[in-house]
């Protein structure tokens, strides 16, 4: 038995065809996409089971300080600062004063603040960066490095105006001590005494994938000019849709910023929320200062103090070669390349590092 309701052809041509065509096109689309969001969810979850996790019961975040204030900097933006009193202090020994990187926080040095703290002989200062973690923004224009080094100052004559120094980088933070060295390099020898340097680079950003991607550096002003103001002003719709693809930017963390096949799904969960709590208005806003980082010439400054660089040998975001770079103009640097390690290397592998920060220490 057939049925009586009349069968509705299809336009053949013109405007109704074409609005059918682009109605089924959008249904595949979405059906793709609803299949790849349901695929990156199940190897997500797959490897957030990974029941070896070193660190699953580790808690991440917040750690014990002596005081937390804010140093606030002449353009308003007020900086917070944490600082740790040594328990068992050695006199003569330096503070050490931790500088985290792009789209991080303070907790970046998670594991070598607890051992610090632990041992009780130095005193610890940490801040989060301008834009980052509890630090407020910038109100107006672009972030910019020679900035970031005169904050570093701020916070060291708030917390530590006298006494011997230890400047510990990790990405922008190296960077930042750069630029530090290049507005005051007759600090290095007589405060600074010593610095370490971790997966950063003096220059050579082209070859990088820090600011991403790199060829913003090389497409000129209008561009980035156009993409912060985008951001500035539609910056929630972007955070927003930043949090609605969490599952591609955990795997995404998962591959640029480890090395090991297999790293702690509670590593790369810690690194993917620190990088979501950078809004696209500061991330957009760091961009011209990044891609035209070069500051060789201010490493000049630590020719004369010990200096420790550090670097994971499977880096894609500052590669092994900016860190020989940075050896090549400072031959008397000791120089720690460690396997299987990617850009956030004091995390994927403190144990070494925090080993190679001991010595340094102890040697000074």
């Amino acid at each position: 038995m057939t049925s009586s309701r009349p069968r509705i052809p299809l336009p053949r041509s013109g405007p109704a065809r074409a609005a059918v065509g682009a109605l089924a096109a959008v249904g595949v689309a979405a059906a793709g996409l609803a299949a790849g969001v349901a695929t990156e969810r199940a190897l997500v979850r797959r490897f957030k089971a990974d029941p070896t996790d070193p660190y699953a019961g580790e808690v991440f975040g917040e750690q014990r300080y002596d005081e937390a204030l804010c140093v606030q900097m002449p353009d308003g933006t007020d900086i917070h600062v944490e600082v740790v009193e040594p328990t068992r202090p050695v006199p003569g020994n330096p503070t050490v004063v931790l500088v985290h990187g792009f789209c991080l926080d303070m907790g970046t040095f998670h594991f070598q603040r607890k051992t610090l703290v632990e041992r009780g002989e130095h005193r610890v200062v940490a801040y989060d960066q301008p834009g980052h973690g509890r630090s407020g923004r910038l109100e107006t224009g672009d972030y910019d490095l020679a900035a970031l080094g005169r904050t570093l100052r701020a916070v060291i004559d708030r917390t530590a105006p006298e006494g011997p120094l230890v400047l510990v980088g990790h990405s922008m933070g190296g960077m930042t001590i750069m630029a530090f060295a290049e507005l005051y390099p007759e600090l290095f020898g007589d405060r600074v005494v010593g610095t370490v340097l971790m997966a950063t680079s003096g220059g050579l950003l082209a070859e990088t994938k820090l600011v991403a991607p790199a060829m913003l550096g090389r497409v000129g002003a209008p561009v980035l000019y156009m993409m912060s103001n985008a951001t500035r002003y539609g910056g929630t719709v972007i955070d927003r849709a930043r949090k609605s693809t969490t599952n591609v930017a955990w795997l995404l963390t998962r591959k640029y910023g480890f090395g090991t096949r297999r790293p702690s799904p509670a590593l790369v969960s810690y690194v993917e929320e620190m990088n979501s709590r950078t809004s696209a208005d500061t991330v957009t806003r760091y961009l011209r200062t990044l891609a035209t980082h070069s500051r060789f010439p201010a490493l000049a400054a630590l020719s004369g103090t010990p200096v420790l660089v550090i670097v994971g040998d499977k880096d894609m975001i500052t590669p092994v070669t900016h860190s020989e770079e940075i050896v090549r103009r400072l031959p008397h640097a000791e120089f720690v390349k460690i396997p299987d390690s990617g850009h956030v290397v004091m995390l994927e592998h403190a144990d070494e590092v925090n080993a190679a920060l001991a010595r340094f220490l102890e040697a000074l």
